[in-house]
């Protein structure tokens, strides 16, 4: 349900998601009720429904905006840079932060893709970081600096190798993220340009 908000609103809409967020990465999706989230503000249940038909259209809401949030952090990495090897070094190494930063966002990733509702949301996502990474992997093979390969499968293993990196080192040892972005960045760069 998309209505025109004030400032105001924008920012009540802001609070109900945050707090929904970190108590679904807490407590679990299921085991959290919209009674919790909206005891846990101080406002009544039709605040919340102001904003939200339903707390998986919340939760559908927090996945989409937390990846637009993270393409904003990878784009700001990139800004104006030329070299399409530098752009996907900086988009993983923003991506790695990214995800140090949002900890709870990883959890809520990991939860929706067990659940087929939330397969269209993660679906989009996913093809939108791969068309993101796809074009800078195609500027490095025009530029010849990748060999004539599959963009898109690279794309995917670029994608992959700091997803894992993200759930084997942050999400399960909280290693540190420049050593964890190093080792992505390494892998991932000797892997496409040999």
């Amino acid at each position: 349900m998309r209505r025109k908000l004030t400032q105001r609103g924008r920012d009540r809409r802001r609070q109900l998601m945050t707090c929904a967020a970190s108590l679904f990465a807490e407590r679990g999706y299921h085991p959290t009720s919209v009674a919790d989230i909206v005891q846990s503000l101080g406002v009544g249940k039709g605040v919340f429904y102001w904003y939200f038909s339903s707390k998986e259209e919340l939760l559908a809401e927090i996945l989409r905006e937390g990846h637009q949030d993270l393409r904003r952090r990878q784009q700001a990495a990139i800004g104006d840079e030329p070299d399409p090897i530098v752009r996907i070094e900086r988009g993983v190494r923003a991506s790695m932060e990214w995800f140090r930063d949002h900890r709870h966002f990883f959890t809520l990733f990991q939860f929706a893709a067990t659940e087929e509702r939330f397969a269209p949301v993660l679906r989009r996502n996913e093809e939108v970081a791969i068309a993101d990474t796809v074009r800078h992997i195609k500027d490095a093979i025009v530029d010849g600096r990748i060999g004539d390969q599959d963009p898109e499968v690279l794309a995917q293993a670029v994608v992959g190798v700091v997803e894992q990196l993200t759930r084997a080192y942050f999400f399960q040892r909280d290693e540190p993220v420049d050593r964890i972005a190093d080792a992505a960045v390494s892998f991932c760069l000797h892997g496409l340009t040999g």
